[in-house]
């Protein structure tokens, strides 16, 4: 007998999916983000204290950086539906840490913008590839490996910052390069640990290595399917969270209300321990189609609370605001967790498997476009005051309806009928003519299809003579 959902062993319950390579490329993801958090929170004190840069020096430099990031994800996308997927991510690795080291060499401008440029492509790249194993790897349960991954790597970043933080206080041209060296060394170790992961297999690999012949098709491609490019547009907003929790908390809780400066890292706190508590129980909720397709309701309801929460926060005094501030926080997080449990499913699904890679690179170019977009809308909403925040959850929520529409299931085509027989095609069957199942736009079956000769039909009756 077979264990029920809520009687499942607890070993089960809690394992990792994907067995050892899965624990594995766990650890990497991890790592990673000690290494990054280590660096994110020193990168700009670097770049004015050791390299000696102006703040629109850097301002340039990152914006040049993000624009070459953005065509990462397509890219490593492309390649991994040629290429095996750990080879190029190792690979996506050790270019971020020879990118980073670099900077090392020297503190001409023009060469830093280059080297930071140069590792901003890996960089968004590898985020694309960690996405595409983790989907081959964990197969049915990626939607639970992905918040597996998502709690640990958020764990992960919080003790990187807490170790820049402690190094910060030194304030050392040292310090600033023993952190820069840090991250390298992250890069060398999980560079070394995706090596000894097996390749996992991709769907167009196994297909083509079944020996069955596949039908005479074009190559699917991401830039000619209309509905995948508008899921992704309509991903470009609904990652504004992102944006909304880093930059547009800060400034508002600085520039329009009465709430301590101190409770603008609060809000990032509040985020990560409820994305670690959270993250994973509520997996659940994410997967499959349909219910990813379900979540979008409450994302929409999430971006909302928090937009109007936001907006009141400006209209009382400091207990008043601070609470209003922490509801629109709780709100645009539980948004982003239930978010990211719609997106990794949805950008699935959606994607045949004889291209999951460049579909997936596609789907990355939302949060590389969002990162440099995201920023420019959160200042407008905050310079055009209150209002402004209401009617920015309002077009969040009218992105999740929109996207709620085009994720739909597809239904299948209805096979015409034999005019002479009025039978249709899959009713051959039962008739002794051989077929093979159809499939439906989710995957499904539409019943046989007759590859064979079709039996004859029966000769109608002779009409009655007429009257």
């Amino acid at each position: 007998m077979e264990p029920t959902p809520s009687r499942v062993p607890a070993v089960r319950r809690f394992s990792v999916p994907g067995g050892r390579d899965g624990r594995r490329m766990l650890v990497v993801a991890v790592i990673d983000k000690v290494g990054t958090g280590l660096w994110s929170g020193a990168s700009t004190l670097y770049f004015i204290y050791v390299a000696h840069l102006s703040v629109s020096q850097i301002g340039v430099l990152m914006g040049l950086s993000g624009i070459l990031g953005i065509a990462g994800p397509p890219l490593a996308g492309r390649l991994a539906d040629r290429f095996p997927v750990t080879r190029i991510l190792v690979a996506a690795q050790l270019a971020r840490g020879a990118a980073l080291l670099a900077l090392l060499a020297t503190n001409e401008y023009a060469l830093l913008v280059l080297f930071s440029a140069l590792g901003a492509l890996p960089d968004r790249a590898s985020s694309v590839l960690t996405k595409l194993f983790a989907a081959r790897v964990a197969g049915p349960q990626r939607i639970r490996y992905q918040a597996i991954q998502r709690t640990a790597v958020n764990i992960g970043w919080a003790v990187g910052a807490t170790g820049a933080a402690i190094a910060l206080t030194v304030g050392t041209t040292t310090a600033y390069q023993a952190l820069l060296l840090a991250n390298v060394a992250s890069y060398l170790v999980i560079g070394v640990l995706t090596l000894r992961c097996a390749e996992p297999p991709a769907p167009s690999r196994v297909v083509a290595e079944s020996g069955v012949a596949a039908a005479p098709v074009g190559k699917a491609t991401p830039w000619r399917d209309r509905r995948y490019l508008s899921f992704t547009a309509t991903e470009v907003w609904l990652f504004l969270d992102d944006s909304i929790l880093q930059v547009g908390f800060p400034l508002w809780i600085v520039h329009a209300t009465e709430a301590p400066v101190g409770l603008a890292p609060l809000v990032l706190v509040l985020n990560s321990v409820l994305v670690i508590a959270l993250q994973v129980p509520l997996s659940r909720f994410g997967e499959d189609r349909a219910a990813a397709r379900r979540l979008l309701l409450p994302v929409g309801a999430a971006f909302l609370t928090g937009g109007v929460a936001l907006a009141a926060s400006a209209a009382g005094g400091p207990w008043f605001a601070t609470a209003a501030v922490l509801v629109a926080a709780a709100a645009f997080s539980m948004a982003e967790i239930l978010h990211a449990l719609a997106s990794w499913e949805l950008s699935i699904v959606l994607a045949p498997g004889e291209a999951q890679g460049a579909y997936l690179g596609v789907h990355g170019l939302a949060q590389s476009a969002q990162r440099s977009l995201g920023p420019v809308v959160v200042g407008i909403a905050v310079s055009t005051g209150a209002l402004a925040w209401p009617v920015l959850g309002a077009t969040l929520v009218g992105a999740c309806l929109v996207q709620r529409h085009l994720v739909r299931p597809r239904r299948p085509s209805v096979p015409a009928e034999f005019p002479e027989t009025g039978t249709t095609p899959a009713s051959g069957a039962a008739t002794g003519a051989t077929g093979t199942a159809g499939t439906t736009d989710d995957g499904g079956t539409t019943g046989p299809r007759p590859t064979g000769s079709r039996t004859p039909a029966a000769s109608p009756p002779p009409r009655a003579p007429g009257r």
